[in-house]
């Protein structure tokens, strides 16, 4: 048998593991170099692909593709990653591989560059008052971010104040604490608070702190004591269910723990069971009521022992108590009894808007003292807002007038009243009952449209819309959700118009084809939920503008119209008289008359802006909003001939003069003694004595065919050449 001939095994391609440390900060870093066997006579190509080259995090690692030099380009982190896994390739120059590929593994050494933290910034525990010493209450922990199996996560506990008295105990690799001595009294200290570290490095490393708050919990070892030995009170006859007194109690433990409260018992004095003793929860105090109705002619006085234990029992080592026993005298009181209201307080609904005398309801009381023939009368007591009436004999209560919301009178739709009751024995007693009238909402009020007015771009799909909300004064369920709609009497609206509904308050009114710029009235149809249901049907009135690229109103479009909309009227006569004087100023004419003051007029429209003349009329009114007729010239005549003035330079180019009107609109607007654009000016009077007499308040018709200029003949010299232009 022939022996198979040596063959030549292939070496593997095998780069062994390379460690570097996270927050190497000498970047570039050469980490290794490899090498194929395999050399070619044009050289190796090498590269590297995986996590930190061509996949995220992207551009931690390179290769010098010639001499196969593999470098670190960015600091490391092991929290986020501890290794990174790559593929080494040898390629010749024409992209053929030379190699298997090989695994290059990167581990990431671990540094001490994180803190240890608490779990928690707070920890609490319970021990109970009187424990022995060992007794463990809690654990803290904390945890640390580095390599759990080096000394950086090494953590070790400590306690670094408790206060005096060194109660408590931490094991310092646990976290667990425990009591140290005995001792815990609760009545004496109810709570400790300590303070925690945790350190890494087994201790000699980065530090933390936390609070660990430890309280003693509440055990039976002090009994409740009467604060006297005797008690007095007295109770009138016939009162059943009602309270005669009160007996004082003491104790030391944790208020309101079972510890604490208090149990009480008649011992003696009472064979009959008139009386019964609770406790009061709130005070631990003993209550003493009547049981059964008592005779002042049977018994008048009472003697009760009353005793007071816990309900908790109480420790063996607690003292005994030196106080547990009291006497209690009671004396029954020989009086009239006051007229009762079985009912109250008494609830009745009434419609709101119900109309005067309305009856609301009978209200009436009954006297216990059935054997003395007693009459009772009635009377409201207390009738905030004066809506009821009271029939003194009956009861019977009515409206005075119509109850309406809101009103602040009202609390929560609920109108309180209360009505006095009262006998006519010597001396007469009375009782108060409490009438509580609920106003049931009644849909009276239809929504009103929000915003009035407004400016939408004229173009579908490109701004062409706006929210409209609606605001009603009625409350839920009579108000949301609204329903908006086109005003079905105008069907017409249809085709340029849509709305759709945006939620329960609101909807959106859309632009469906492109409009020209102008100003639009649109009756809306709005809507409650209401039974029955209330609807208004009100006008909206829209500015369309041209819309820029971002489907909103073009420069200076948009501020103009939005100003149109609000300006006052003291504002636009300002600023349309400020333009017209520096126009008429201007005038390039010889002055062969006296030099005039401008008035409001019409002005050339500069390209790109609003016009420079509103009507008041179409401001107040914007049903109005159609082509007028231009404004006649209005001109003053001086009081006497004088040298013209010097004349003022006009502005240059339209972007100047609506610079200049922007400039007016927006001081007008700012002035806040400046009334609304549609409230009438009312002018200072100016006292007696000149010629021309005061001015007048100045009220604009409807249409310019509406104004009467006469009268502008009787103001005198001064009018003559305004009265001689608009004559």
């Amino acid at each position: 048998r022939h022996q198979e001939a040596p063959r030549r095994v292939k070496r593997a391609w095998v780069i062994p593991p390379i460690s570097v440390s996270e927050n190497h900060k000498r970047i570039p870093h050469l980490l290794v170099q490899i090498k194929s066997d395999k050399q070619q006579p044009g050289g190796v190509i090498y590269s590297i692909k995986g996590p930190g080259v061509d996949e995220e995090p992207l551009g931690i690692f390179s290769i010098d593709k010639f001499t196969g030099k593999v470098f670190l380009n960015a600091m490391l982190d092991r929290e986020e990653n501890d290794r990174f896994r790559l593929k080494a390739f040898a390629l010749d120059l024409g992209g053929t591989t030379l190699e298997d590929p090989t695994d290059l593994e990167i581990i990431v050494v671990d540094q001490n560059d994180n803190r240890p933290l608490f779990r928690q910034d707070v920890f609490t525990g319970h021990v109970v008052e009187g424990a022995e010493p060992g007794t463990c209450v809690m654990t803290v922990d904390a945890t640390d971010a580095d390599d759990p199996d080096t000394d950086n996560a090494a953590l070790r506990y400590s306690i670094l104040e408790q206060g005096a008295g060194g109660m408590f105990s931490i094991n310092t690799t646990t976290g667990e604490i425990c009591t140290a001595s005995a001792g815990l009294d609760r009545e004496s200290v109810g709570v400790y608070n300590l303070t925690v570290q945790a350190a890494d490095m087994s201790g000699d490393g980065l530090t933390t702190t936390a609070t660990a708050v430890i309280y003693l919990q509440d055990i039976n070892d002090n009994p409740p004591e009467f604060t006297k030995e005797e008690f007095s009170m007295e109770v009138e006859e016939q009162a059943a269910g009602v309270d005669v007194g009160k007996v004082f109690v003491h104790d030391k433990d944790l208020a309101g723990s079972p510890n604490w409260l208090a149990k009480f018992t008649i011992l003696e004095g009472d064979p009959e069971g008139a009386f019964t003793i609770r406790t009061d929860p709130h005070t631990n105090d003993g209550v003493i009521s009547v049981a059964k109705p008592l005779d002042h002619e049977v018994r008048d006085r009472f003697e009760l022992t009353v005793s007071v234990q816990n309900e908790q029992p109480l420790e063996p080592s607690a003292p005994p108590s030196p106080r547990a026993l009291a006497t209690v005298r009671v004396r029954v009181r020989d009086v009239n009894e006051a007229p009762t209201f079985r009912e109250n307080p008494r609830r009745v609904t009434v419609l709101e808007g119900a109309p005067p005398g309305t009856s609301v309801t009978t209200y009436t009381a009954s006297d216990p003292d059935t054997r003395q023939l007693q009459t009772i009368s009635y009377a409201l007591l207390y009738d905030p807002a004066e809506w009821l009436q009271m029939n003194p004999h009956t009861g019977t209560v009515r409206t005075k007038r119509e109850l309406l919301h809101p009103s602040a009178f009202l609390q929560g739709g609920w109108y309180i009243a209360l009505v006095l009751a009262r006998d006519d024995a010597e001396p007469p007693l009375s009782a108060t009952g409490t009438l509580s009238i609920e106003i049931l909402e009644v849909n009276d009020h239809a929504p009103l449209l929000q915003p009035p007015a407004a400016v939408v771009c004229g173009r579908p799909g490109r701004g062409g819309s706006l929210l409209l909300g609606a605001t009603d004064e009625d409350r839920p369920p009579h108000g949301a959700p609204f329903h908006f709609q086109l005003s079905p009497q105008h069907p017409q609206l249809a085709r340029n118009w849509s709305i759709t509904r945006f939620n329960v308050t609101h909807a959106v009114l859309a632009v469906l084809v492109e409009l020209p710029e102008g100003p639009y009235s649109l009756p809306l149809l709005l809507r409650d939920s209401g039974t029955p249901p209330q609807e208004r049907q009100q006008l909206l009135n829209i500015s369309v503008c041209p819309c820029g690229r971002e489907g909103v109103c073009e420069d200076g479009v948009l501020a103009a119209a939005t100003a149109g909309a609000g300006i006052t009227l003291g504002a636009l006569m300002i600023i349309l008289g400020s333009i017209i004087l520096l126009l008429c100023e201007c005038d390039p004419r010889p002055p062969s008359r006296p030099p005039l003051r401008p008035a409001p007029t019409q002005q050339p429209k500069p390209q790109g802006s609003v016009p420079d003349a509103y009507d008041i009329n179409q401001l107040r009114h914007p049903e109005l909003l159609l082509p007028r007729a231009k404004a006649p010239t209005r001109r003053d005549a001086p009081l006497s001939p004088a040298s013209p003035p010097a004349p003022r330079t006009l502005p240059s180019s339209p972007s100047d003069i609506e610079d200049f009107i922007n400039e007016g609109l927006e001081a007008a607007d700012g002035d806040p003694s400046v009334p609304p654009y549609d409230t009438a000016l009312i002018y200072d009077y100016e006292g007696s004595g000149s010629v021309g007499s005061a001015l007048s308040s100045i009220v604009s018709s409807l249409t310019d065919e509406d104004q009467d200029y006469d009268y502008l003949s009787e103001w005198g010299p001064r009018f003559q050449r305004l009265a001689d232009l608009y004559g």
